[in-house]
């Protein structure tokens, strides 16, 4: 073959294979940027799953807590034979602690406001056990005449999760409901004009109490980095949330069927 054929051939060899070199190189780029795109996409979409699925916790956590403790304030002070004691008594920022009839307050690190509840220990108030017998709001049986269950929140000592307890009669407590990290409870009482915290009230008028406002401040588990997030406290007031977990509070007012004071 001819050495001009040769060089020609080379030549044209050449310019092909850098020809296929810069498409290959193109190539790999768009490959690039399309896949730093599916994982900008594929990371919004996670983030925003998990955003979603934490928004449901909190609303499920805070509706359900709201639905125990309102059941529960509407039953207090119901008694067939008419008791006068009073069916409520709470603590501001502690939890109610010593005797049912002779109750104390004891102070939380959580800041919760702490309620007690009293009503008619039978089965119709109470859910019986498999023998019939009433129970407390943990399952346990109850031999007394009342029940008193007990109300606050608290961080769990095994997970470090806020939690809703309740103690029940035989001084045991137990959690349930996972993410409320405060309890917020203010009562209307008969002659007031507004409602009072648990520490403005004397001991004597506490069954003048006809009704209370409940809030619950949940606290989200996931943690979004580097995220401050707006909420409206228990009190009302606007706070921020600077440790990347969202926060929403639930309010509700319940009124007390069975209390001295109610219309």
């Amino acid at each position: 073959m001819h050495r001009d054929s040769l060089c020609t051939m080379n030549t044209r060899l050449i310019h092909s294979r850098g020809h296929t070199l810069l498409e290959l190189s193109i190539a790999l780029a768009l490959g690039l940027l399309i896949l730093a795109a599916s994982l900008s996409v594929y990371r919004a979409q996670r983030a925003g799953f998990e955003r979603a699925a934490d928004a449901a916790h909190i609303h499920d956590a805070g509706v359900g807590a709201l639905d125990l403790v309102a059941q529960q304030v509407q039953m207090a002070g119901f008694s067939a034979a008419g008791a006068t004691d009073a069916p409520l008594f709470g603590c501001s920022q502690a939890r109610v602690t010593g005797a049912e009839t002779s109750a104390s307050c004891e102070s939380l690190a959580s800041h919760s406001d702490g309620l007690q509840v009293r009503y008619a220990a039978d089965t119709v108030s109470t859910w019986p056990s498999t023998s019939g017998t009433p129970t407390d709001c943990i399952g346990q049986t109850v031999s007394d005449a009342f029940v008193f269950n007990r109300y606050y929140a608290k961080p769990s000592t095994s997970s470090g999760e806020p939690e809703l307890y309740c103690e029940g009669g035989g001084r045991q407590a137990q959690p349930l409901v996972e993410g409320v990290e405060r309890m917020r409870v203010v009562y209307w009482i008969a002659g007031a004009p507004a409602a009072l915290d648990a520490s403005a009230i004397a001991r004597e008028r506490w069954p003048d109490v006809y009704a209370a406002e409940v809030c619950v401040l949940v606290r989200g588990a996931a943690i979004q980095a580097k995220r401050r997030a707006n909420y409206v406290d228990c009190d009302g007031a606007p706070a921020v949330s600077d440790d990347g977990r969202t926060r929403m509070a639930f309010w509700r007012t319940v009124g007390i069927r069975n209390a001295r004071g109610a219309s």
